[in-house]
């Protein structure tokens, strides 16, 4: 199971379990006064003896690299505000296929829709469901057609 916290608190975590280690604490007490499993002081302090106080640094993890370009991905957003129906779609209603291929098109890069969405996250997008009801809807007479007709109308088809 993954820890929780940030790497700052772990690495915190990590070299507190070393003093305690240190001053004559057994693992399972250093276990049980940080929350931690027997397993996990008994990992540290392996690491400790191997690469000293370095091994229990926090490091950075970045991942693999992105396929598309900051510049890239500036025109991505450019294209994508342009709508879908620009592109060639018959609804403007963007979805991670759509997303995909656009990128493709464009870029020459090929994500699966995966990769579509993490892309878009990276950029700031969110998914989003289109509002089922008309922009242009007045919501006054939608209440008052409520109010006056919808009874009768009812009535009648039972």
């Amino acid at each position: 199971m993954k820890s929780t916290g940030t790497a700052q608190r772990l690495q915190e975590r990590r070299l507190r379990a070393m003093a305690l280690l240190e001053q004559g604490h057994s693992q399972a007490d250093v276990a049980r006064l940080l929350g931690v499993t027997q397993g996990a002081v008994s990992h540290w302090k392996k690491a400790h003896g191997q690469g000293g106080q370095d091994a229990l640094l926090a490091r950075q993890y970045t991942g693999r690299p992105t396929k598309l370009s900051g510049k890239q991905g500036e025109k991505l957003v450019k294209l994508l505000k342009q709508g879908p129906c620009r592109h060639g779609w018959a609804t403007a209603l963007w979805t991670l296929p759509r997303v995909a291929a656009l990128i493709e098109r464009h870029f020459g890069v090929a994500y699966d829709q995966s990769g579509v969405w993490h892309v878009l996250r990276r950029l700031g997008w969110s998914c989003q469901k289109p509002v089922r009801r008309a922009r242009e809807q007045n919501e006054a007479a939608v209440v008052q057609w409520r109010q006056r007709d919808w009874h009768r109308i009812k009535k009648r088809a039972s």
